[in-house]
């Protein structure tokens, strides 16, 4: 389990291109030769290897990025992709009127 200050004191080595501090249940803090920090999770969909970003570091401390991995574990216990689950919200949100054929014409005649 990661604890705040070794989050903070975190640095790459010169040699590497990142490295990776690993918490518990797939989480793991990344951080980038530049200096970025940011927390993953690590998933697993038809025997690969995936991951989903949580967060950079400074904004999300470790315990909001554990309650995130559990949010999300909570939603592939219930069989959906949390990936696509996200990826989904943020198509919904870009067009909150919907997707039908009228939303779409009239936005189409506003730019035209």
């Amino acid at each position: 389990m990661l604890a705040d200050v070794q989050c903070k004191n975190a640095l790459c080595p010169a040699d590497k291109k990142r490295l990776r501090l690993t918490d518990a249940g797939g989480l793991y803090l990344e951080v980038s030769s530049a200096g970025s920090k940011g927390w993953f999770w690590k998933t697993y969909q038809d025997g690969k290897e995936g991951r989903m970003a949580l967060g950079s570091y400074p904004a999300v401390s470790v315990a909001a990025a554990r309650k995130a991995r559990d949010a999300a574990k909570a939603l592939k216990g219930e069989g959906a992709d949390p990936v696509q689950a996200r990826k989904l919200e943020k198509l919904k949100a870009s067009n909150p009127d919907g997707d039908t054929f009228k939303s779409v014409a009239l936005g189409w005649f506003a730019v035209q």
